[in-house]
C-alpha cells in the first residue's frame, strides 16, 4: 500500500472522528444524525447533475448499501439506548476490521498477508484500550447485542461499497449517488422526529449539516482508497477514527486518561505501519 493511500485513509479517519465528536456533543443525537444525513444529500444532489451515471452493475450494491445503512442506524440507535457511547462505539468499531477482512476473503478472494493481520489485531486492541475505563465496568446484554449488530452492519456496507465502487466505472458518481440515497434515512428520521428537528436552533442545523458534509468527504476518501487497496486493510486504517476521537475527547473535551490514550495511539501507529508495509 502506497504512503499516499495510507495518508488518504488516515485523513478520512480523522474527518470521521470529527463528525462523530459533533454527534457526541449534541443534545439530541437522533435528530443530529438526521441533519448529518441531510448534509450528505445536499452536495450529492448537486454532484449528480454534472457527473455521469454509475454503471448498471453497481446499482444493486448502492441499493444494498442503503438498506444496510438503515440497519446500521437502527442498531446504533438501540445500542445508544441501552449503553453509553464510550462503551458501544469501541465494541462496534473494534470488530469491523477483522470482519471486513474475513468477508473480503470469503466473497472477493482478497487474502491479506500475516503481517497485515497483526496490524489489524494491534488496531483492534488499541480501540479497546482507548475506552478501557468504560468497558471494564461491564456491558449489558442488550447494549452488547446491538453494538455487535452495529459492527456487523458496518462490515456489511463496507464490503458492499468496496465491490460496488469498483464496478461503478466512476468513483465520484458512486459517491454522489451513495450520498443522495441518504435521503431515505433523512425521511425516516424526519417522520419519527420531525417536530424535534424543526425545534432545533439554527446553529444546531448548521453544525449538523456541516458534520454531514465532513462525513461525506471522509467516506468519499475511503471509497477512493478501496479502488487501490484490500478492503480489510482499508477498513482497519479507517477504524483508527476511534483513536482520533479519543484523542480529540482528551484534548478538547477533557475526557479520559492521557497515558491510556497515548498507549492506544502508539499501538494504532504500530498497526498502521504493519499494514502499510505489508501490502
Amino acid at each position: 500500500m502506497t504512503t499516499g493511500i495510507v495518508l488518504i485513509i488516515l485523513s478520512a479517519a480523522l474527518l470521521h472522528a470529527t463528525w462523530n465528536t459533533i454527534v457526541k456533543t449534541a443534545g439530541d443525537r437522533t435528530s443530529t444524525l438526521g441533519l448529518v444525513a441531510l448534509g450528505h444529500v445536499i452536495p450529492g444532489l448537486v454532484m449528480v447533475t454534472v457527473l455521469p451515471f454509475p454503471s448498471v452493475e453497481s446499482w444493486p450494491y448502492l441499493i444494498a448499501s442503503t438498506v444496510i445503512h438503515f440497519g446500521y442506524f437502527y442498531m446504533l440507535g438501540q445500542a445508544y439506548k441501552h449503553g453509553d457511547l464510550s462503551v458501544v462505539y469501541p465494541i462496534a468499531r473494534g470488530i469491523v476490521p477483522a470482519l471486513v477482512s474475513l468477508w473480503a476473503m470469503l466473497f472477493v478472494g482478497e487474502i491479506l498477508p500475516a503481517q497485515a493481520w497483526y496490524g489489524i489485531a494491534l488496531i483492534a486492541v488499541a480501540i479497546q484500550i482507548s475506552s478501557w475505563a468504560a468497558l471494564r465496568h461491564g456491558v449489558g446484554r442488550a447494549a452488547l447485542f446491538f453494538a455487535l449488530g452495529t459492527g456487523f452492519c458496518i462490515s456489511g456496507y463496507s464490503l458492499v461499497d468496496g465491490v460496488g465502487v469498483r464496478l461503478s466505472g466512476d468513483t465520484l458518481s458512486y459517491w454522489a449517488w451513495h450520498s443522495v440515497l441518504h435521503i431515505f434515512i433523512v425521511g425516516f428520521i424526519a417522520l419519527r422526529r420531525g417536530n424535534a428537528i424543526r425545534a432545533l436552533p439554527r446553529r444546531t442545523w448548521m453544525i449538523g449539516i456541516l458534520g454531514g458534509i465532513v462525513s461525506m468527504t471522509a467516506y468519499g476518501l475511503v471509497l477512493y482508497a478501496k479502488n487501490f487497496a484490500p478492503l480489510g486493510a482499508v477498513s482497519a486504517l479507517r477504524e483508527t477514527s476511534v483513536i482520533f476521537a479519543a484523542l480529540i475527547g482528551f484534548v478538547f473535551l477533557g475526557e479520559g486518561n492521557w497515558r491510556r490514550r497515548l498507549l492506544a495511539a502508539v499501538l494504532m501507529a504500530g498497526g498502521v505501519a504493519l499494514i502499510g508495509l505489508s501490502i
